[in-house]
């Protein structure tokens, strides 16, 4: 519904003919106009009488921006001037540029000027000391329009090549952190179309006009495109602002329309017509909003939004249109924590009798205000160690007690494994090895396209979606999705799609109880896993039958992963000293009816989280944390004998010790003995369109950190004009075996097992000590195969050979190692003997009689079955 303004504002002929502008200083107080002759205009808020002149200004202003106590002008002769509004007079010349200034900014803090001009840079000068200067110049095109964020860490340049350059202003010298390509057209710098990044008042997204005449709103946390203020205007957006509250948009452009819209449906609720505007300002607090023309009038109108809208300017701060705002919905790894405690408006009155103890210890009882204040930095108080509050704590208006703050524990949020965010109208909704299932957001339905890496197994498939669904679980039997609660009373919805079956109905859904919403869900080749609102476990076979629903101990539940008969369900637990619940897990067979491990905790150091969860395709269960460790749990079948293992850190990767390299990686599954993941650059913490290819990594125990890699390992001569490789026999052999000399005393001080020789034989042990132990863990729990048990005779004679070419290493080293060779020996799994005398041979190969001389004693009693420990309490080599 559209309203068609009825009373028309007044024409004030503020200036001459030509570009003007106008802004509100931020304590709403007075008006500030600029335009093309040398006369500034300030208009005192609701005052109908003459405006305060300051002449002799320069003339041809651009730009204007607007402090309390001052505010700042660009001209076209490159001159940026402040004046004062205490003395309404010119103060002084800040900055001067060498070609037309074409737009000015003040940062929120009032401290910083940035200035827009024809040349290639832009200048950050300070407002009250204009000697400190930096300057942005890694975009290398004009600049149109500059716009600092609501907190003033960011700063939005349209540039004439079409493309908005982010910059972050939080470091000393400002660093270029994102090109936002694809949104706005090429326009030269006196164009009188807009290109204008406006920031939406909560500091989550700008809008900005689009060619195409609409305006698209872009988010800050993934530059990706969000809702769109669509067919409201035929001709080319020449302004654009924001309500105070952020409810509402104003627009105006070539087609003589000026335009309200609602922020949060996207759809225009009142017009104006006037022509040739080129400038909009809302009033601050008020009902009231002030546009200038081109012809330079200036139009003030109260009254701007109508009656029946005018409420919506009264609203708390509104968030900014997403598609899929991450604040409000309860989806794929954002859920909002609600921190409880008393409501200001729900407690009792302090004079009550019948007032309790909880009443007394309220924050706001008598003037006891500060009585926690956490001013030790000891953790009192949630989110202490910020400067500012949350971005979205004005929104929802989160603003709890202290005490309740010291009291409550912070919960891991839900997620579910192999799943993205939502980027703009995208997401994945599962990512493993066997294929990958993502959704477009089509607005009145998603599309769903379901890929696999093998085709000659399964063929792909897409379907229009009309549930909206937000989770997906995908293996060789089948796919499984959800779908969250409506507004409209809907409830939940499980929809599994088997791909093949001998019956005619191959598909099925189940509604779970109203309001119940799924946190995670999980799908094996034997049982259906779904983690839901209600703290409840809801287990059903493969074709909906329910087996099992409990509640578990450990709530709110984090998430699942499954395989065969197996399900590990995580939740939150009791709170840890640094005030984060205790991650604990529970696995249990759910065929035979038997808990494995019982409310164990996560092994996690402090602060980290859970990023995935998922089984080996061995069938052990495997975790990714946010420090970037893969481990894995051994020894999980016997009760409160489980331990996490560490496979692999991949802070110490060696593609990452030169600390030039910069990145992350998205898990997706634990297979062949690698881990298999995603790489991720640029700060990003998931994957995105088009679909990035796999990567894997080799395991490697956290021994030692990473040595960076030589830029040469082969020594160059120059023989006439040709680089020859030489192997150290020719000139250069002194430096070539001063080299390594250096290199052998730095291996002499190390540690004899992680050096370089013997690291890789180190890793190599005790991987397959790990995957031997596993292995034998799986054939004590099940009916074990002829092949499996191949299979770990071969991992312990792997061991054996890998433990003698360690003892080779020690005996070439020296007597001394002789202790640490006779250790290496007893770690041997062989009980026949074989390698115990081949591990004798190596002794007397080397000429360590002694030493020979213990081994035989020891393969002389693991023979005849004796305690190995026996006579330990001699020293061996005395």
């Amino acid at each position: 519904m559209t309203t068609l303004i009825a009373s028309r504002p007044r024409s004030r002929p503020a200036h001459p003919p030509g570009a003007t502008y106008c802004a509100y200083t931020p304590d709403g107080t007075r008006l500030v106009t600029v335009g093309s002759n040398n006369t500034t205009r300030l208009y005192k808020t609701g005052y109908e009488g003459e405006p305060t002149n300051i002449d002799d200004c320069q003339e041809q202003n651009l730009a204007l921006a607007t402090s309390n106590n001052y505010f700042v002008a660009g001209s076209e002769d490159g001159t940026v001037s402040l004046y004062s509004l205490d003395t309404n007079a010119f103060d002084r010349f800040l900055l001067r540029t060498s070609l037309p200034v074409r737009d000015v900014a003040i940062s929120p803090d009032h401290q910083w000027c940035a200035v827009a001009s024809d040349e290639l840079t832009v200048r950050l000068v300070g407002v009250h000391d204009n000697t400190q200067l930096r300057t942005l110049k890694e975009h290398g095109k004009p600049t149109k329009h500059l716009t600092f964020d609501p907190k003033g860490s960011l700063l939005a340049l349209s540039c004439t090549d079409g493309v908005i350059y982010i910059y972050s202003l939080t470091a000393e010298h400002p660093e270029l952190i994102r090109k936002v390509d694809g949104v706005i057209g090429r326009l030269e710098t006196e164009s009188e179309a807009s290109s204008r990044a406006v920031w939406h008042p909560d500091g989550r997204a700008f809008a900005v006009p689009t060619p195409t005449r609409d305006i698209q709103v872009i988010s800050k946390n993934d530059w990706e495109k969000q809702r769109v203020f669509r067919n409201g205007h035929d001709g080319d957006i020449t302004a654009l602002s924001w309500s105070p509250n952020g409810a509402l948009l104003a627009s105006a452009g070539k087609d003589k329309k000026l335009l309200i819209w609602s922020t949060k449906d996207q759809s225009v609720i009142a017009r104006y017509e006037y022509p040739n505007v080129t400038d909009i300002c809302w009033h601050p607090t008020k009902n009231l909003a002030s546009f200038t023309t081109s012809d330079g009038e200036l139009y003030i109108s109260p009254d701007f939004v109508p009656e029946q809208f005018a409420s919506l300017l009264r609203l708390p701060k509104q968030p900014a249109p997403f598609i899929h705002d991450p604040l409000t919905e309860l989806s794929n790894n954002t859920r909002r924590l609600e921190v409880s405690g008393p409501k200001p408006d729900a407690r009792p009155r302090r004079d009550s009798v019948d007032a309790d103890l909880d009443d007394l210890l309220d924050e706001n009882y008598g003037d006891d205000d500060d009585f926690v204040v956490d001013d030790d930095g000891a953790g009192y108080t949630l989110n202490a160690g910020r400067k500012r509050p949350a971005e979205d704590d004005a929104i929802y208006e989160s603003h709890t007690a202290k005490r309740s703050n010291f009291v409550q524990p912070q919960h891991h949020p839900s997620f579910q494994p192999g799943s993205t965010p939502w980027r703009g109208n995208r997401k994945y909704l599962c990512l493993n090895l066997i294929g990958f299932v993502w959704t477009v957001d089509q607005d009145s339905h998603n599309t769903v396209t379901v890929e696999f890496y093998d085709h000659e197994f399964h063929r792909d498939f897409h379907f229009t979606d009309t549930f909206l669904y937000d989770k997906a679980c995908l293996n060789d039997k089948g796919s499984l999705f959800s779908c969250p609660p409506k507004e409209d009373g809907s409830p939940a919805v499980v929809f599994y799609r088997p791909h093949e079956t001998w019956t005619q109905r191959n598909d099925w859904r189940i509604q779970l109880p109203k309001g119940e919403a799924v946190l995670a869900m999980s799908l094996s080749d034997s049982y259906i896993t779904v983690t839901t609102t209600g703290n409840y476990v809801r287990i059903y076979t493969l074709f909906g039958i329910p087996v099992r629903v409990y509640r578990p101990k450990s709530t709110p539940i984090v998430t699942c992963a499954s395989w065969r008969d197996y399900v590990l369900t995580m939740g939150n637990g009791p709170a840890g000293a640094d005030g984060m619940s205790r991650l604990l897990y529970t696995i249990e067979n759910i065929k035979r009816d038997e808990v494995c491990q019982n409310e164990d905790t996560v092994a996690l150091p402090e602060g980290a989280t859970v990023k995935s969860v998922f089984f080996s395709d061995n069938g052990d269960p495997c975790i990714y944390d946010s420090t970037g460790t893969l481990l894995t749990l051994l020894h999980w079948r016997r009760p409160s004998r489980a331990v996490w293992v560490p496979l692999l850190d991949t802070r110490l990767l060696p593609r990452l010790a030169s600390g030039r390299k910069k990145e992350s990686y998205f898990p997706i599954a634990v297979a062949d003995n690698k881990f298999h993941c995603i790489i991720l650059k640029g700060g990003d913490q998931y994957p995105y369109f088009p679909r990035p290819l796999l990567s894997e990594f080799d395991f490697a125990v956290p021994l030692t950190s990473a040595k960076p890699k030589k830029q040469s390992r082969k020594k160059k001569t120059r023989s006439g004009d040709d680089l020859m490789d030489v192997d150290g026999e020719d000139e250069g052999d002194n430096d070539s075996s001063a080299s390594e000399a250096d290199d052998s005393d730095s291996e002499t001080n190390a540690d004899p097992l992680t050096t370089k020789e013997s690291l890789p034989l180190t890793q190599s042990f005790l991987l397959s000590s790990l995957r031997a132990a596993q292995l034998s863990d799986t054939l004590e729990s099940s009916r074990s195969t002829a092949s499996q048990r191949a299979a770990l005779a071969r991992l312990e004679l792997d061991i054996d050979k890998t433990l003698l070419q360690l003892l080779a290493i020690e005996c070439r080293e020296g007597e001394d190692r002789g202790m640490r060779a006779l250790e290496v020996v007893k770690l041997m799994k062989d009980r026949t003997g074989r390698m115990i005398e081949a591990a004798g041979k190596v002794a007397e190969r080397y000429g360590r009689r002694i030493l020979g001389e213990k081994i035989r004693e020891v393969g002389e009693r693991r023979v005849a079955g004796e305690d190995e420990s026996e006579g330990e309490e001699e020293d061996p080599f005395a």
